[in-house]
């Protein structure tokens, strides 16, 4: 994570990263510790692998295959593209949102957070939190 990455690393790569984390998050924040995606099973560790490799590749500011540099603002509009095309395959708008929000928070960070989880344990905490101020 140290040193930029060696290798040819691409925006088709950049964007299943984009999909598997943001994925995986949603199933985690509906409940699911694993889940298949793309005829595989992943988990945790697969998130982790996706959110860190964007990061470090933002924090190095690598090139793709296309030309294009990792950079905040391309990540950003990949994660809105690809969760549009998430959307269209009936996801759950709400987990999608958050995990969206989350993955994107995490991606964008100065420093790499420990693990995906902690974050989104704290978003199941206020979730559960607002919906219980709701039925009060």
């Amino acid at each position: 994570l140290l040193q930029k990455p060696e290798g040819t690393i691409t925006e088709a790569g950049l964007r299943a990263n984009i999909r598997v984390g943001i994925q995986y998050i949603a199933a985690w924040l509906a409940g699911n510790g694993c889940v298949p995606l793309y005829n595989l099973m992943e988990d945790a560790a697969t998130a982790e692998i996706s959110r860190t490799q964007i990061w470090q590749w933002r924090k190095h500011a690598v090139r793709l295959d296309t030309g294009k540099t990792v950079d905040g603002a391309l990540i950003s509009a990949a994660v809105a593209e690809e969760v549009a095309r998430l959307k269209q395959t009936g996801s759950e708008l709400q987990t999608l949102q958050d995990a969206t929000a989350l993955f994107e928070q995490l991606c964008l960070a100065d420093e790499l957070a420990p693990f995906l989880t902690l974050p989104a344990y704290q978003r199941l905490i206020e979730r559960q939190t607002l919906s219980s101020g709701a039925t009060s």
